[in-house]
């Protein structure tokens, strides 16, 4: 079910009227609510591998309390080692069977070997990698007595499944949503109507900017042997906008329906393409799984902490495993790869907490130096992305090859729905609305907010892509 069908808006008036009205007032009775409309929700893709998340809750609930009792430290790291296996186990058959087999194929083919071992037909449950790391955290947090384990299978049920941010996150803590579920919601106007906007704003990002850019992202990369070189810079530029316009864009919307229930989940995007190195870019990127990284990996493998060497080591694990968990393909591991070598300069001098408040730029020399370093950030990001879209590392390579060697800068007409101009016009005008409301969530801000809004959703009407792109780039992941 996804959020841009008018499936998912009949689906979500009904959970409204219902949870509002009936069960107003009544905790237990709307998390019972919730827990099946999130099971719905889930459902409506493949009902199947609901036997799989509530199994994961089961496992998660029962060893969590179970690590509370425990006193003894063997028995503890036990539990938490069980936890551990059995998700992120799960998480890899999934995920990562075939990406082994397939390689171990290659391997002995290489060698003049033929190999009987044949790949598998897997279906990908969607979602499988943000609920794992969801409920992992939960586990992990209560072993390291950072939170406590609760008695409620029900809430503990409803945060593992709750269906905005089930499928393609932000990744929650459990010290942060669980307690949700345990307190009286009341309607406030106020915080519904910020949710409304979030979903218009990420309704827009979504089906006008992301998909617009997708039209010509697909044929671009395509038949990226025969673009010139303007061709394949833009095709590079109108991915990274697809990719945040879809990404933040579903965020938004996630945010925006938790908000209009009742409940708050943490920002997952801030700008990330106003940022002034890559270090800015990851604190603003993907924010919800670049801290749980941080936390459950970085810094127990020592993070900054430790001699030069190890630091070296320390941010190639963090990327490289960052690049495999979007999917089972060298391309991430290589766009991993990319990433740390941008910011290993920055931690060994460090500069990778140079820029902690917001951007702004003024009308002199420190402006201009400003400017240079955001536009020669977002190029390194750019850059990177190419692998990450590209369908294999010898499709990438060939791609920014032929980008800087081909030296052609006609404006190539492409068959799909949109004119180059009008796309780009379409993106200038993103940026500008983006970079003005950079201090806020959403452009609905001032006097004339309501006029803004009804006019976003006239272009979300009007100039959105229907046809085709429909389903969220990060729920392949």
């Amino acid at each position: 079910m996804l959020f841009n069908s008018f499936t998912f808006l009949v689906f979500f008036v009904v959970v409204f009227v219902i949870y509002w009205f009936p069960l107003k007032d009544k905790i237990q009775k709307q998390n019972s609510f919730l827990l099946l409309a999130s099971y719905v929700f889930y459902g409506w893709w493949d009902w199947r591998f609901l036997g799989l998340i509530i199994f994961s809750t089961l496992l998660d609930y029962i060893i969590g309390n179970q690590l509370s009792k425990q006193q003894s430290v063997k028995h503890r790291k036990s539990l938490l080692a069980i936890s551990i296996v059995f998700n992120l186990g799960v998480l890899c058959y999934f995920k990562y069977v075939n990406f082994f087999i397939e390689n171990w194929i290659s391997a002995w083919a290489s060698f003049g070997f033929e190999s009987n071992v044949t790949s598998l037909n897997i279906i990908l449950p969607v979602g499988i990698s943000f609920y794992t790391f969801q409920t992992l955290s939960y586990t992990i947090d209560v072993y390291r007595r950072k939170i406590k384990p609760t008695s409620s299978l029900l809430n503990f049920a409803t945060f593992v499944a709750f269906f905005p941010q089930l499928v393609a996150g932000p990744i929650e803590r459990a010290s942060h949503l669980l307690p949700q579920f345990s307190v009286k919601r009341t309607f406030d106007y106020k915080y519904a109507m910020s949710g409304v906007y979030l979903i218009v704003w990420g309704l827009f990002k979504k089906i006008v900017i992301a998909d617009t850019c997708a039209t010509y992202v697909t044929t671009i990369f395509d038949n990226y042997q025969t673009m010139n070189t303007l061709s394949l810079l833009l095709g590079a530029i109108y991915f990274a906008f697809q990719i945040y316009g879809d990404f933040s864009g579903y965020s938004d919307i996630a945010i925006g329906v938790s908000r209009i229930l009742g409940f708050d989940l943490k920002q997952n995007f801030n700008k990330p393409y106003f940022s002034r190195n890559i270090a800015e870019f990851w604190r603003r990127w993907h924010i919800s799984l670049s801290t749980w990284f941080r936390d459950y990996l970085y810094i127990p493998l020592g993070g900054s902490m430790v001699s030069p060497i190890l630091k070296v080591r320390n941010v190639f694990i963090i990327f490289l495993v960052s690049g495999f968990w979007h999917g089972a393909n060298w391309t991430f591991i290589f766009w991993g790869f990319l990433n740390a070598l941008y910011f290993l300069p920055l931690l060994l001098f460090n500069r990778n907490r140079k820029y902690l408040d917001t951007v702004s730029i003024n009308a002199n020399k420190t402006g201009v130096l400003t400017l240079l370093s955001i536009v020669s950030t977002f190029l390194l990001a750019t850059f990177a992305w190419v692998f990450f879209r590209a369908n294999t590392i010898t499709d990438a390579f060939s791609y920014l090859g032929r980008l800087f060697t081909n030296l052609e800068f006609s404006l190539q007409y492409l068959t799909i729905e949109r004119y180059n101009i009008e796309a780009l016009v379409l993106l200038i005008l993103f940026i500008v609305v983006e970079w003005c409301s950079r201090n806020f969530e959403h452009p609905f801000i001032g006097r004339f907010s309501h006029l803004i809004l009804f006019v976003v959703i006239i272009l979300i009407i009007t100039m959105g892509v229907y046809s085709e792109h429909a389903n969220f780039i990060y729920f392949q992941f």
